[in-house]
């Protein structure tokens, strides 16, 4: 069951609700601008029925795991998705998009305190992981700033490119087991 509290969160600037199917438009928005998926083409949205999919997704991991992806909000405007969901039953994952506006503000890091904080309320056993291509340092630079460590590099599992590296990062070490799940798949 999700705790009421973790469905809809407030940071110091931000609310963090669970997406609704209204949050389509924005959402493929977000995920069709090549400045967002240029680093990773593999989240590359070329149809709103993918988005959909993402979103049902979302919401479905929400009821099974009571936490999941946010939607981010500002004064009533839109700034992104973020936050915590199970990887592979092993990990709680850290994710984040923003829209290119709000780059450089903080934003990622905000949310990342609180997707943390709502995993370790959740499920304290599970580490907290997260993954990226390596040379988006973006998204290497707010990672680190969450205080999440590199604990993998590699070659990324099920990418068509044969010469991307996913780098992995932590807040603890990983079982051999866990890091089989999450790097082989």
């Amino acid at each position: 069951m999700t705790d009421p509290q973790l469905r809809e969160s407030t940071t110091r600037r931000l609310i963090l609700r669970v997406p609704e199917p209204d949050d389509l438009g924005r959402l493929f928005d977000l995920y069709s601008d090549p400045r967002v998926w240029g680093p990773d083409p593999l989240s590359r949205h070329e149809d709103p029925a993918q988005t959909e999919r993402m979103i049902g997704n979302w919401r479905a991991a929400w009821e099974r795991d009571g936490l999941g992806m946010w939607t981010a909000w500002e004064g009533g405007e839109f700034v992104g998705i973020g936050g915590c969901f199970l990887r592979y039953g092993v990990a709680w994952n850290l994710g984040f998009r923003l829209s290119p506006p709000r780059w450089g503000r903080g934003y990622a890091q905000e949310i990342g305190a609180a997707a943390i904080g709502a995993a370790r309320q959740r499920r304290p056993e599970l580490p907290v992981t997260a993954y990226l291509l390596e040379g988006n340092d973006q998204s290497l630079r707010a990672v680190e700033r969450t205080g999440l460590g590199r604990v993998w590099r590699g070659p990324d599992a099920g990418n068509p490119d044969p010469g991307a590296i996913r780098l992995l990062y932590s807040d603890r070490p990983l079982t051999p087991a866990a890091l089989k799940a999450l790097t082989e798949n």
